[in-house]
């Protein structure tokens, strides 16, 4: 599947900004089963500096330097994607989730990566009540596999998808006694649950594919982020990524923009800025299916 992508992110300042320095993630992840090509991002106004880099976790990351006033910031990101990803194994095919635990305990040659996302983080606690939740589906001796398919399910069922009904520092406590969030949310909930049976989880950031409404004309930049999860699955098969607010296994309708251990790693856009007092903030994101 290929993808044209265009993602807009816009601040406008009560004041003036005297100085800005911002880190971004908007370069889709280059994958064996995700090309990328015709990376471009613009920035107005013009910055002062540019730098490129891979971060930590493998993500494409740009940073800007901007030393003019400014009341304004407009951030365009474009590039063309094509995705194709793997196919998953049988569920039933797959080692029990405590063998899969073991392994990344173990963190042994083929684990030591997947190792790191065990650990419980500040947006991704193991003490929040996810670890109950999420252990309702990994009875012992399951195969791990059928335990994801069997939480993502789950989240779908149990939570309602509330647009503004959290925000990005909200907590997973919150959206456990809410039963409601966004695609954040249920990542994070799903990612600390996992994580407090030992089984590696990673924060996804990227995008998925809307449809219009029939008769409908598609409406441009109407589309938004996205976030999902990707959990390891054992030296045999090593990664699953799950969305469970569609209560899918990703294919190719989703696209990569980067991962990390929680939100706060692959944040599109973050900075420190010297003045501009209280902001307003759009984003705007199409992402347009090319061949179809």
């Amino acid at each position: 599947m290929r993808f044209k992508l265009r993602h807009i992110t816009s601040y406008d300042y009560a004041d003036q900004v005297d100085l800005a320095s911002h880190m971004l993630h908007l370069a889709p992840r280059p994958l064996p089963w995700q090309s990328v090509r015709g990376v471009r991002i613009l920035c107005d106004p013009e910055p002062a500096r540019v730098s490129h880099a891979i971060d930590h976790f493998g993500n494409p990351v740009n940073w800007l330097f901007i030393d003019q006033p400014h009341s304004h910031l407009r951030v365009t990101a474009e590039s063309e994607i094509e995705v194709a990803f793997p196919s998953t194994p049988d569920p039933e095919e797959t080692p029990p989730w405590e063998a899969v635990a073991a392994q990344a305990r173990a963190a042994g040659p083929l684990a030591w990566e997947a190792s790191e996302f065990i650990f419980a983080g500040p947006m991704v606690p193991n003490d929040q009540g996810a670890g109950p939740y999420v252990a309702e589906s990994f009875p012992p001796g399951r195969p791990i596999l059928a335990g994801l398919i069997d939480v993502n399910a789950r989240i779908k069922r149990d939570f309602a998808f509330r647009p503004l009904s959290t925000t990005i520092t909200t907590s997973v406590a919150r959206v456990l006694a809410q039963r409601a969030g966004v695609c954040q949310d249920f990542a994070h909930l799903m990612i600390a649950g996992l994580r407090s049976l030992g089984i590696p989880a990673r924060y996804t950031s990227g995008y998925i594919r809307t449809y219009s409404a029939p008769g409908r004309p598609r409406r441009v930049g109407a589309d938004v982020s996205h976030a999902w999860i990707g959990a390891w699955i054992g030296e045999a098969h090593g990664w699953v990524d799950l969305d469970p607010t569609n209560n899918l296994v990703v294919r190719e309708e989703h696209v990569v923009l980067g991962w990390g251990r929680e939100f706060g790693d692959v944040s599109p856009l973050r900075g420190i800025i010297l003045g501009g007092g209280d902001h307003s903030l759009a984003v705007s994101v199409d992402l347009e299916p090319l061949g179809d």
